[in-house]
């Protein structure tokens, strides 16, 4: 994962001086960008090996949800038949 620059801002203006808002804003924007995951990431060393497996593991558990996913669309298809 390459070391790039994150920045989330806030403009008053978008929450028209709403400070409750503001903070909220700038929540989600954090979420979206994983800034604390990324954080919590590189706070301890991983040997190579190990985040292999977790990424082979989280990808086999997308898939999982895929295929999940795509049987219950089946499954409601076939309903209304």
């Amino acid at each position: 994962m390459g070391k790039s620059a994150i920045n989330v801002n806030v403009a008053a203006k978008e929450c028209r001086g709403n400070h409750e808002k503001m903070i909220r804003k700038f929540i989600k924007k954090t979420k979206k960008n994983r800034i604390l995951e990324i954080v919590r990431e590189r706070r301890y060393h991983k040997k190579p090996s190990i985040k292999k497996k977790e990424k082979r593991l989280r990808a086999q558990r997308a898939r999982l949800r895929e295929m999940r996913k795509k049987t219950r669309a089946q499954e409601r298809r076939n309903r209304k038949k």
